[in-house]
């Protein structure tokens, strides 16, 4: 295609001596961008596009005189992976792996304002499904590999850039990718942390995700044989489930924490006044500050840090409107405190629903347990040098994510992993995930500096 020619016309043209990026980087990187937006890579689409645009990022990075033996793609349960290797100059030492997901989540056309896979430049944005989910990011780390190589510049050790193809729903490629992979010294995670504006534009803060909860689903199932709707039993499932939801919603996990959500929490609770804003500091040189905490529980904004939280998200049961119910279900979403066990979750739900008669499963929703992350000191200085290479001065600010990311796969197999997307926006900004999904022009100059930064410095 006409994108693809250009793309690679640029990266053809790009000058042997190292310089930081500039405006002909930040084009070529909207060129990537753009060309990546293309690709419908949603699980219904099947294969073959993911397949697509990871050979496409293949003859890009191949182009920047990657060679194709370095560059692996192969097929996984119904997606595919991409691996592509920087060679470093001492193959003994441990790797750095960058990874990042080519999956989006579904868009239909109909309901968005653009065609959600046609990009859209337009009014200082660009439009289109996974503008900032995740293929902003992808975009900016493939145009850095692709310009560092071409500069010939080669790292210490291994740069390994590991795509995922279904982040987005049950992460069985990332979870070949973490096995292949557990060897590595640190990921860093183009789909986690990044940079905050406030509503002028201005930059607030960057995050380092250090950690994220579980994600967890669990099915409670009462059944009961049922019979004529005009003599009821005092075993109607319906009832009895509704009992176990109501006693769901009234227990409230203990509270915890880690060196992550206390340094987030410090870091959050500087500048803010009144009880919220003493009670972040309190808590944060103290745990176990029951009145801090109290007052954090009470607030939304800050609650999940301090806890696991479950909630019944779907529920459904009977099989017609004159007859005594069958059988009914719930589900039950847990947001799962790090380095806490799922199973014991399930055992928690199982003593709080105190009915035996209802059975609680955990389900098949691609999340496993994962640890939170070390704050290496060599990594927050890396981002730390990152970041105020553009915005000088800027807090950086530790986080835990109430989702889920690539990273937990890695966590789990022993790999310290750091969500450090480039990505600057407003909280109102992106609408990842929703409609009219969109990524600034303005944060790809700065993105690219960022990757730049990162990848020489921890690659070195």
């Amino acid at each position: 295609m006409r994108v693809l020619a250009f793309a690679l016309a640029l990266l053809a043209a790009t000058p042997a001596l190292a310089a930081a990026p500039g405006p002909a980087d930040s084009a070529r990187a909207l060129e990537i961008l753009k060309t990546s937006i293309s690709y419908r890579t949603t699980a219904s689409a099947g294969q073959e596009p993911i397949l697509a645009y990871a050979g496409w990022i293949k003859g890009v990075l191949v182009a920047a005189g990657y060679s194709p033996s370095d560059i692996v793609i192969e097929p996984v349960a119904g997606t595919a992976t991409l691996v592509a290797r920087l060679p470093g100059r001492d193959p003994g030492r441990k790797p750095m792996v960058i990874s990042a997901h080519m999956d989006v989540v579904e868009a239909r056309a109909e309901d968005w304002t653009r065609d959600p896979f046609t990009p859209v430049v337009e009014n200082g944005y660009v439009f289109g499904r996974g503008a900032s989910d995740n293929k902003f990011d992808v975009s900016m780390v493939v145009a850095t590999l692709a310009r560092v190589r071409a500069e010939n510049w080669r790292p210490g050790r291994d740069v390994i850039l590991a795509l995922s193809g279904d982040e987005e729903t049950f992460m069985r490629s990332t979870a070949v990718l973490a096995g292949k992979l557990k060897g590595a010294d640190l990921v860093l995670n183009a789909d986690g942390g990044g940079g905050e504006l406030d509503s002028s534009g201005k930059a607030v803060s960057f995050g380092i995700q250090g950690a994220e909860k579980t994600y967890a689903d669990f099915t409670l199932t009462a059944t009961d044989p049922g019979g004529h709707s005009s003599r009821p039993t005092p075993g109607n499932p319906i009832y009895r489930l509704a009992r176990s939801l109501e006693r769901v919603e009234g227990h409230r996990f203990p509270v915890q924490s880690n060196e992550i959500t206390r340094a987030s929490l410090a870091a959050s609770g500087r500048d803010q006044q009144g009880p919220v804003g003493d009670a972040l500091r309190r808590f944060s040189a103290n745990p176990s500050d029951a009145a801090a905490a109290e007052i954090l529980s009470s607030d939304p904004a800050w609650a999940p840090y301090l806890r696991t939280t479950c909630v019944a998200t779907m529920v459904s049961g009977g099989h017609a409107t004159n007859a005594l119910p069958q059988r009914a279900s719930a589900n039950v979403n847990c947001r799962i405190f790090p380095g806490t066990p799922s199973a014991s979750i399930l055992k928690t739900l199982e003593g709080v629903i105190a009915d035996p008669t209802i059975s609680v499963t955990r389900n098949d929703d691609g999340s496993i347990d994962s640890p939170p992350s070390p704050l290496r000191p060599d990594v927050v200085k890396a981002v730390t040098r990152a970041v105020h290479a553009v915005h000088p001065g800027l807090p950086i600010v530790p986080a835990q994510s109430t989702g889920a990311t690539d990273s937990m796969y890695f966590r789990a197999a022993g790999v310290a992993s750091y969500g450090v997307s480039g990505l600057f926006t407003r909280d109102d900004d992106t609408f990842a995930h929703g409609l009219n999904e969109r990524a600034p022009l303005a944060a790809i100059p700065g993105a690219l500096v960022h990757w730049d930064s990162l990848i020489r410095d921890l690659g070195k």
